[in-house]
């Protein structure tokens, strides 16, 4: 149905509008305010977005929803007779709005159209003076400075920094050599080369499929920004490889997941990356329709906590017993069983899955270790529910800069308090909704897909600086190539004026 809709407006780029006036307030155009990274023509994103907050003619902003098509957006390009850009405005209830669009073309340039029964918001009508580049557009900006101060990424990066102190130096030439050695034989891997802004791999073990989101986020970048000479490994399993204890010479890894008796360097988790990679194309999750999804109001919730997921850690059999016997407490129940054997005594029965949505139906939000970190916390953070999350050895990318009792509730590995966090929440509703709102604005602020791609350049930049030689194209590499069905091409204007100098 998804589909459907987005190819409806491919071509229109627009959005219907009614007439808005909400509780005897009204919205005023020129009052409310635009901003975001997708009014700047030289943000590249898969979905670029921009964020529009309703304010009324008093001039005092909307704490809920002055309607969901309260606003009309028109994209389009106006040297072209058609515009392929995919529009959807997304309510987040709360008087703001996420405004994204995917292109599907690129264009000299775009004109961004934003109004209430025909009257311009702000400085509406916003001009992308381009060329402005589609996804697939292969045209790296040469100045990573100016990328960086354009995508507004930060100077440093608390969780880099901490990842590469272990590593004062790095030989290519010596991992080159010695990672394969130690781990190629029963560890799946990545060898990669990123040489003149071309990506190149060679690959180690059996289970190697999901080196397509390596792949993919690698070839996203250097379509973006010219990206430093740089060779690494990027361990594609679940759990992380270079122990803290290791009595041989520690060896940079590059893993989704760390944890705290492990040296591997953190990237975004290949499940936030695809999202990112995806949103409004193959995936439905991601963390901005997760914003459009939140549920009911935090007094009309659930106040069952609400847990679903497989049987891929001990934790989990103890947290569906404990919701057996306390039902009207705890909704939790197995979707799937693989590690252990199930015994529907004492498990209960395989229940359907629901849509993650729904998840925002219930007040409170379990977060428990599958294998390793469980990978759905971006997006239960970015409800308007509080998440309780298990004391944890494993880590995502941004698990450090949260606090708990700011971002979350805590409880004990062993689940112990659980039932004692959770009755602490019933008895202090409005902390527990603090909580949550500070959890939602720490995913809105750090985990949108522009923090994504800024994580992982300035991961690989500062890494770079630590090389003592030049990465080479090793034997047995293959190139990565750039994909080839983009319906329609685009020029590059960098590598034309290059080429004519």
């Amino acid at each position: 149905m998804f589909g459907i809709w987005l190819l409806w407006y491919l071509t229109l780029g627009t959005i219907p509008v009614f007439t808005v006036s909400t509780g005897g307030r009204q919205l005023s155009p020129e009052k409310s305010v635009v901003w975001g990274p997708g009014l700047k023509a030289d943000v590249v994103l898969p979905a670029r977005y921009f964020y529009v907050q309703a304010l009324d003619t008093e001039g005092h902003r909307f704490t809920f929803s002055p309607g969901a098509n309260a606003f009309q957006v028109k994209i389009t390009a106006p040297e072209e007779q058609f515009t392929r850009v995919g529009v959807q405005i997304l309510d987040r209830k709360d008087g703001s709005f996420i405004v994204r669009y995917r292109m599907y073309a690129s264009y000299k340039n775009l004109k961004i159209e934003v109004k209430v029964n025909d009257k311009h918001v702000a400085k509406s009508p916003y001009t992308l003076k381009g060329p402005v580049y589609h996804e697939h557009c292969d045209c790296p900006r040469a100045d990573s400075t100016a990328w960086l101060e354009d995508m507004s990424c930060p100077q440093a990066i608390p969780q880099i920094q901490r990842d590469l102190a272990h590593f004062p130096t790095v030989d290519p030439d010596k991992i080159a050599k010695e990672i394969p050695q130690r781990f190629g034989q029963r560890q799946s891997l990545c060898h990669y080369v990123i040489k003149d802004n071309k990506v190149y791999i060679r690959t180690f073990g059996e289970h190697v499929g999901f080196r397509i989101f390596m792949d993919a986020i690698l070839l996203s970048l250097t379509r973006k920004v010219q990206m430093p000479d740089v060779e690494f490994f990027v361990n594609l399993g679940d759990w992380p490889l270079e122990k803290k204890k290791s009595t041989q010479n520690l060896h940079p890894i590059f893993s989704w997941c760390g944890s705290m008796d492990s040296k591997d360097i953190v990237m975004p988790t290949y499940d936030l990356t695809d999202s990112v990679l995806e949103t409004m194309g193959r995936v439905s999750l991601d963390m901005m329709s997760v914003q459009a999804n939140t549920g009911p109001p935090w007094e009309d919730k659930n106040t069952t906590a609400i847990w679903r997921g497989r049987d891929s850690r001990k934790e989990r059999l103890e947290l569906v017993k404990l919701s057996r016997k306390y039902p009207d407490i705890i909704d939790a129940a197995f979707t799937n069983f693989f590690f252990f054997k199930h015994d529907e005594s004492l498990y209960g029965p395989i229940v359907k899955h629901i849509s993650f949505f729904d998840f925002f139906k219930y007040k409170y939000q379990i977060n428990i270790d599958g294998t390793v970190a469980a990978y759905r916390l971006p997006y239960l953070l970015a409800g308007n529910s509080v998440v309780l999350k298990q004391d944890s050895i494993y880590y995502e990318h941004f698990y450090n800069e949260l606090e708990p009792w700011k971002h979350y509730i805590p409880f004990k590995s062993d689940l112990s308090d659980l039932l004692e966090k959770l009755q602490w929440a019933k008895d202090n509703d409005e902390e527990a909704r603090n909580i949550a709102k500070s959890g939602q604005e720490f995913a809105r602020n750090n985990l949108m897909g522009d923090h994504v791609f800024c994580y992982y350049f300035k991961l690989f930049q500062e890494y770079a600086k630590l090389q003592v030689s030049e990465p080479k194209i090793r034997d047995g590499m293959e190139k990565v190539e750039q994909p080839d069905d983009d319906l329609f091409p685009c020029t590059c204007h960098r590598k034309k004026a290059k080429d004519e100098l």
